[in-house]
């Protein structure tokens, strides 16, 4: 049954059906870090690209777990928070096969997570490289135009805003954003008291990110 689950969310991401017929929601793992920060985020992410880019997504994300195979109905899973994150065996397994079958997730550092985060990323994709994206990589340029790749958005420790990527068939199946926070540029104004024009680049960067991923 898996597979069968499996080879259709495939068909349905890299067909040419309408960028509105995706959905995406939020992975919940173990191992203490905060997968539940930055509540207003997501949905606010949502509503900025159904006015923007012509989706129309579920106004209030799902929550799925990395183990399940509830995963694998949604082409596009968002993962954040600020520490510890395990995968079990089986949740790699799971993680993989979803990801290798057409799904696409977005990590995004919330500050303090990355060397975990890179620590499970090894484990699940060994063979595979970690590498940063340039920016002349379309993710940077296809809804709005970043010509200096990733925005930074709230500053921490002095470091540039950097995105990884996880690539199979020449298709980005793994985006870890770090140095950046988009989750938090995403929130409701009064979280962070971000000036409107760093809450519009990180929610014409999230928009970017969200066509790269239901267009290839």
């Amino acid at each position: 049954m898996k597979k069968i689950v499996s080879t259709f969310i495939f068909f349905i991401v890299l067909s040419n059906l309408p960028i509105n017929a995706q959905e995406i929601a939020i992975l919940k793992y173990q191992g203490g870090g905060d997968w539940y920060a930055n509540p207003t985020a997501l949905p606010n992410l949502i509503k900025y690209c159904n006015n923007n880019i012509g989706t129309t997504l579920s106004p209030k994300p799902e929550t799925v777990e990395v183990g399940n195979s509830s995963i694998f109905q949604y082409p596009f899973l968002h993962m954040t928070g600020h520490g510890n994150v395990v995968f079990s065996d089986e949740e790699l397994e799971n993680l993989r096969n979803y990801l290798l079958s057409g799904g696409f997730l977005h990590i995004d550092d919330n500050y303090g997570m990355k060397p975990y985060i890179t620590r499970e990323i090894k484990r699940l994709f060994p063979e595979i490289t970690l590498e940063e994206l340039g920016a002349e990589h379309p993710i940077f340029k296809n809804s709005f135009s970043f010509t200096k790749g990733l925005p930074k958005i709230h500053e921490h420790d002095g470091q540039r805003p950097q995105a990884f990527a996880i690539s199979h068939n020449d298709r980005i199946v793994l985006l870890f954003t770090s140095e950046s926070d988009l989750g938090d540029g995403w929130e409701d104004p009064t979280v962070h008291n971000d000036t409107p024009e760093t809450r519009e680049k990180a929610l014409q960067m999230g928009a970017n990110i969200i066509t790269y991923a239901f267009k290839n």
